[in-house]
Parts: C-alpha cells; structure tokens; sequence
C-alpha cells in the first residue's frame, strides 16, 4: 500500500508518516522543508521518499506525484492533504496577506493534491482521498476567523466530493481535529481544552483512513461541544465566545 502525504516534515503529518509506516505503508512525503524530509526518511522502516515541494504550485505537486509513484512503484492508494497554516485573524487588524497565505496553503494546497491524484483513482476505480480539516471549521472562532473559514471550505468540498466520488469507489475522509502539540498550536498563549498529543492524534487518523471513515473527529469532547455549539443561536453563542476575541496569541506564522 502506498500513500502520499503533504506538510510531512513535521506536526501531524511526520507523526502520520512514522504510523503508518508501521503499519507497512510505504510513504511519499511532501514538504518545503527538504532536510527534515531526509531525516524522516531515513527513520522510516518502509521504503519512502522524499519528495521537497511547495503545496501551492499545482505544477510541482504534480511532478512530485510522479516522481513517487515512479519510486515507488505504482499509483498511490491514499493522498493526504495534511499541509496547513495558521495565523491570527483578528477582523479588527485584518492582514490580506496572511488571510492569502491560508487560503492558498490550506485550501488551494488541497485542491493540487486532488488534481494530481484523483484522475488516477477514478480510473483505476479505487483509492481514498482524505483532507486533514479542523474543529475550528465547525462554527466560527473568535481571533481565528479567516483559519475558520479555510477549513469550513476545506469540510464542504471534502463532503460534497465524497458524494461525487462514491460511484466510482474512490473513498474521501475529512479529519477534524481539536488542538493537537504541534508548532501550529505551541505560540497559543491561552488554555487549550482537551489538548492531545500528536502520535496519539495520528494513531486515531490512521485507524479512521484504514477503516474507511467518512469523518474522523476527535478528541471526542471538544467535537461534542463544538457540534453543540453548531445548535446553539447566534446571540448566546457570540455572548459566550466573545471574551475569547481579546485572547493572546503570538503573531509568528505556524505552518505544519
């Protein structure tokens, strides 16, 4: 079983790499990061390659798909668009240029992965495509409104797609995790709930990929409270997240 999986040098997706790796997948890792895919690499026990690419340049995510299904040997079976950034999104201080960033790495990132591999799952008439989303996308969160909505977009194109998909047996996930340790969430200056360790969150992802999960969402509390908060009326819900509008976090740019 092969599978390929974007913004692995690191966070989620180096934890998901050295998981399934495991469980005897054998890895294509995308990353900017060439170094830290190296070093990954060589701690792997299954045959892997790293495969240095910018998620945003649709050309070189092709090119990258290539080369590693030339490496290793045949189409891959799973894609994982894990690549993601974040960055503080106050609508009082508003920056065009990090909402950018986000839209182009977390959603058009995406969107490059799914074109390089789709066209060969259909056809083949199998494979699974998962899209690694978040919590934050089920309603939005003060300081966090433009990350929200990129992974709001990022669970309504994975859900629709899912539908699109299911007649040519061509599996899509959608991953939502809460706050996971990773360097994404360690500038968070406020108390995280139901904070989860990052081999512990990849352990739940590559359990709901190989049981061919429509949704894989956890920790299961903060998915109860956010699914809740989805029902509960805009007035109290504005009432009850406003204080969090004026929370600290470290403007530095995190991406896994």
């Amino acid at each position: 079983m092969r599978a390929i999986i974007t913004g692995a040098s690191s966070g989620i997706g180096a934890a998901l790499a050295q998981e399934l790796a495991r469980r005897g997948w054998t890895l294509g890792l995308l990353a900017r990061r060439e170094d830290l895919l190296d070093a990954l690499v060589r701690e792997l026990p299954t045959k892997s390659i790293a495969l240095p690419c910018d998620v945003t340049d649709a050309v070189a995510v092709r090119d990258a798909v290539k080369k590693g299904e030339e490496t290793l040997g045949g189409p891959f079976d799973l894609a994982v668009a894990n690549a993601g950034v974040g960055v503080p999104s106050h609508a009082a201080k508003f920056i065009l240029a990090d909402a950018e960033l986000m839209v182009r790495v977390n959603v058009l990132g995406m969107f490059n992965l799914f074109d390089a591999v789709i066209p060969s799952m259909v056809e083949r008439r199998s494979g699974r495509f998962a899209g690694v989303a978040s919590i934050a996308g089920l309603r939005g969160l003060p300081a966090t409104s433009v990350y929200s909505a990129t992974k709001a977009a990022m669970q309504a194109f994975l859900e629709a797609s899912r539908i699109d998909l299911l007649q040519y047996g061509v599996g899509v996930t959608t991953i939502n995790p809460g706050f996971i340790e990773t360097a994404m969430t360690e500038k968070n200056k406020f108390k995280m709930p139901f904070l989860m360790k990052v081999d512990d969150a990849a352990r739940v992802i590559a359990d709901g990929l190989e049981r061919g999960k429509r949704v894989v969402e956890f920790p299961r509390p903060m998915s109860l409270f956010m699914r809740f908060g989805r029902l509960i009326p805009d007035a109290l819900w504005e009432r009850a997240t406003s204080p969090y509008a004026r929370r600290k976090i470290e403007p530095e740019k995190a991406r896994r």
